[in-house]
């Protein structure tokens, strides 16, 4: 089966004066997958988008998959306004609650697919006593809470780690990168197995050529990885 790659850029990375524009473009570039971040000010010490954002989102993109990355202490909270809202995916970070299988199968039964953030301070092995309760696995290569920070290099060998416990364990979770993903690090990652990337202003945004562009240039750049593979 071949590797499936998703560019999904952060709104994180939008000013909210540019934000509908912002998915507008993104959205003729070729994005499907949209990475919306909820913050509490507890978790990390920084807010982001309301719930609401999501089912604006939705309704004027209804074919869009929403990714939503909970950094809040309480994710069973948010799991009915955010089913309500139209989120398709929901991560949130291991150490946030003890209620880390409760919080999966919660999501589960609400209809979504569900994830653990891995922080960069966390091993990668931390996910083995709830593998078969994981849709999806986001590794950071950033410090959690704000937008634009650079790449941890570290963070490469840590993608294969993931991809090689995928493997052994026969559970076939997607591994998603987040945080300041930048040209010189996607093709190592796909390389180590990663499918998601959360995109931002190294990327898609802030660039010479447009957001339009820059998407179809990102996605050539995951091609080439998996060319490398081959």
């Amino acid at each position: 089966m071949e590797q499936m790659l998703i560019n999904c850029p952060s709104l994180a990375n939008s000013s909210l004066m540019e934000l509908a524009e912002d998915v507008k473009l993104l959205y003729e570039g070729g994005a499907r997958w949209f990475h919306v971040d909820i913050m509490d000010g507890h978790y990390v010490p920084n807010l982001c988008y309301p719930v609401r954002a999501i089912s604006d989102l939705k309704r004027k993109y209804p074919d869009i998959t929403a990714d939503i990355h909970l950094m809040v202490t309480d994710p069973l909270a948010y799991i009915d306004r955010l089913k309500a809202a139209g989120a398709d995916y929901v991560s949130f970070h291991a150490d946030c609650t003890p209620f880390v299988v409760r919080s999966l199968r919660a999501i589960h039964d609400a209809g979504m697919k569900a994830g653990v953030v891995i922080n960069p301070s966390q091993k990668t092995d931390i996910i083995e006593p709830y593998l078969q309760w994981l849709d999806y696995v986001v590794l950071m290569s950033v410090e959690p809470g704000f937008a634009g920070q650079k790449f941890m290099p570290e963070a490469v060998p840590r993608v294969a780690e993931l991809s090689a416990l995928r493997e052994r364990s026969g559970h076939q979770f997607l591994i998603s990168v987040d945080g300041g993903i930048n040209y010189p690090n996607v093709q190592p990652c796909v390389r180590n197995g990663a499918n998601i990337f959360i995109t931002g202003i190294y990327t898609v945004y802030q660039q010479e050529d447009g957001i339009v562009s820059a998407c179809h240039r990102f996605e050539e750049e995951m091609k080439k990885g998996l060319q490398q593979i081959k």
